[in-house]
């Protein structure tokens, strides 16, 4: 077999800067080799300005939300919650009276919460003789937010939640690469091609 192509493919298209170079007459004059070399990157105004274009969909965004409530609505609203969580546990105890108060929840429920929900999405916990349903795409957006918990806390944690949030992250893709493989050795059928 012989290494030459057997084809050659030819590009002659016309791009916009190619266009605004072939109809201006200062062009022509200034660049009579550049407008002959091939096609042209045309650069759209939004990519000359990357933090105004980088910073318009947040702007749009909070344009769409609501207004965030004042720092006193805020404070009334944690303060009911709060005596209605109380009036809550108080009921819980009133009924197990050996039942002790619930501990604070800290960032550690945070990552046990997300690590429990994906392995659940991924099968884990099926009574035995069950078939395990698994959510591989709910469980690979569990992985996704705990790894946007770390990059955004970054700095921000210490020692110990940020071993537990990076061991829970290490587990949790162990388990999504062992499951992936496993749906990828059984082989994906190939849709079935329409006749003409």
């Amino acid at each position: 077999m012989s290494d030459t192509p057997k084809f050659e493919v030819i590009d002659r298209r016309k791009f916009k800067a190619e266009e605004e170079q072939e109809s201006s007459p200062t062009s022509k004059e200034a660049a009579p080799s550049e407008a002959s070399s091939g096609p042209r990157l045309v650069v759209p105004p939004e990519a000359e300005e990357p933090a105004k274009a980088a910073a318009a969909p947040e702007e749009e965004m909070l344009s769409e939300l609501p207004p965030a409530p004042t720092k006193e609505e805020s404070r009334e609203q944690k303060s009911a919650y709060d005596a209605s969580a109380q009036r809550l546990e108080d009921l819980v105890r009133a009924q197990n009276p050996g039942i002790g108060a619930q501990p604070p929840v800290g960032f550690e429920h945070l990552v046990q919460q997300l690590y429990l929900s994906a392995m659940i999405q991924m099968g884990a916990g099926t009574q035995e003789g069950q078939r395990p349903r698994v959510d591989i795409m709910g469980a690979r957006q569990t992985i996704d937010m705990l790894g946007v918990l770390a990059e955004k806390t970054k700095g921000n944690l210490s020692e110990v939640e940020d071993r537990t949030l990076q061991t829970v992250l290490f587990e949790v893709r162990m388990a999504f690469l062992e499951l992936t493989n496993m749906i990828t050795m059984q082989g994906i059928p190939t849709p079935p091609t329409a006749k003409r």
